[in-house]
């Protein structure tokens, strides 16, 4: 099984469209109520959802960037807001924390082979 895509809600589709063209995505899908986008990397993609409903849901969606801290600067520099500048965090990720249009968290961040290697990794018993 491969993670496909994951849709965020949304309350103003135009001003989610434009934050996330800025962080870099390339959008595959343009409609009033739905639009969807092409990670930089990979195959991975991501969609939004325009929603009535408060965004208060407790996701967090992590983006991956080698080049953690010269992206944040590059997003500092077109007028991205950042809640949490990067930093080295005790599970030995490095990550910003910045916040969507409408309030969804998301976090950019490295943690190079520590992301599915960690030291405590859990090992299958055969």
């Amino acid at each position: 099984m491969n993670l496909n895509q994951i849709t965020l809600p949304v309350t103003e589709m135009t001003s989610a469209v434009d934050f996330y063209l800025k962080l870099g995505f390339t959008q595959i899908v343009d409609t009033p109520h739905y639009a969807r986008f092409e990670c930089p990397e990979g195959d991975a993609t991501f969609s939004l959802s325009l929603s009535t409903d408060s965004n208060q849901n407790g996701t967090v969606v992590y983006f991956e960037h080698k080049e953690l801290d010269q992206c944040v600067d590059e997003l500092i520099s077109q007028g991205i807001e950042f809640a949490q500048m990067p930093k080295d965090e005790s599970y030995l990720w490095r990550e910003a924390i910045l916040y969507d249009p409408s309030g969804n968290k998301i976090k950019l961040y490295w943690a190079g082979e520590n992301r599915l290697n960690p030291p405590w990794r859990v090992t299958k018993n055969a």
